[in-house]
């Protein structure tokens, strides 16, 4: 039998491994960017592909981290923006790592704490912060696929 946990988990993974219905994962689409590529900001002001691959990674951090919290902390905005430091191959492999650590909660996650509120300063439920997890994947997934271009 397939929780819902675990079909969130899939959808997880899904954007950021594929397969995908809309098109390139975040992996696929995050392959073969160099890091000149990804540290290019090609419109001042706005967020470089490196610094999406962070923010991303944050807040999957972040999202596992509200699963097992028992009260609410505010979110520093540096800690969801994270500034750019390190290598661009260490930033990918934090990513790499992180994708797969929020799926083995998700897997182990009993369906009864879906619908209990997530400790944060938004009110919302556990359902609710896991599928915007996936949905922030792709919502910075279009992001990058259009700084590639």
């Amino acid at each position: 039998m397939t929780t819902e946990a675990v079909r969130i988990a899939d959808q997880l993974h899904r954007s950021y491994a594929g397969p995908t219905w809309h098109g390139a994962s975040l992996s696929e689409l995050l392959a073969g960017v160099a890091e000149a590529q990804a540290s290019r900001r090609p419109i001042d002001g706005l967020h470089n592909i490196w610094e999406l691959a962070l923010h991303i990674t944050a807040w999957l951090r972040i999202a596992r981290d509200r699963l097992s919290a028992e009260s609410v902390r505010i979110i520093a905005p540096e800690e969801g923006w994270p500034p750019v430091a390190g290598t661009w191959v260490e930033a990918l492999a934090e990513l790499d790592r992180d994708v797969p650590a929020l799926e083995a909660a998700l897997r182990l996650l009993p369906d009864e704490r879906l619908n209990r509120r997530a400790p944060a300063a938004e009110p919302q439920s556990c359902c609710g912060l896991l599928h915007g997890a996936v949905q922030h994947n792709l919502y910075h997934a279009g992001q990058i696929a259009l700084w590639k271009k």
